[in-house]
Order: structure tokens, then sequence, then C-alpha cells
């Protein structure tokens, strides 16, 4: 599985980043993908954060 941010839509708000900081970080106001693979252990959280996303910008590749 692996996690993408469209970052033309990301508010910053840091829900990403609080769900699931195995793979999303704030960088200032932006977040950004931090595992090039998402963890196994981190895809459940992974999944919750892109439900999460006010902006709808985080896409998830299976």
């Amino acid at each position: 599985m692996k996690a993408k941010i469209d970052v033309d839509l990301c508010s910053g708000d840091g829900i990403c980043a609080d769900l699931c900081p195995e793979v999303f970080e704030m960088d200032g106001d932006i977040a950004k993908v931090i595992a090039e693979v998402v963890p196994e252990d981190a895809e459940e959280s992974c999944r919750d954060a892109a439900d999460s996303c006010p902006e709808g910008c985080i896409e998830i590749e299976e």
C-alpha cells in the first residue's frame, strides 16, 4: 500500500499526521508522506487518515 497527498488541496490541519505518524508528518503548513510504502501495521490508521481528511487530498494505492 502507498499513500499520496495532493499538496495543492492540503489545508495543513494535521489530522493525517495525528492519526498516522508512521506515514504522514507536517512540513510547515503542508502534510507530506514520509513512508514510501505504508507499514503493514499502519495500514488501518493510514486509511483512517485518508477518510478523515477534510479536503480529501490523500490517495491510497492498494
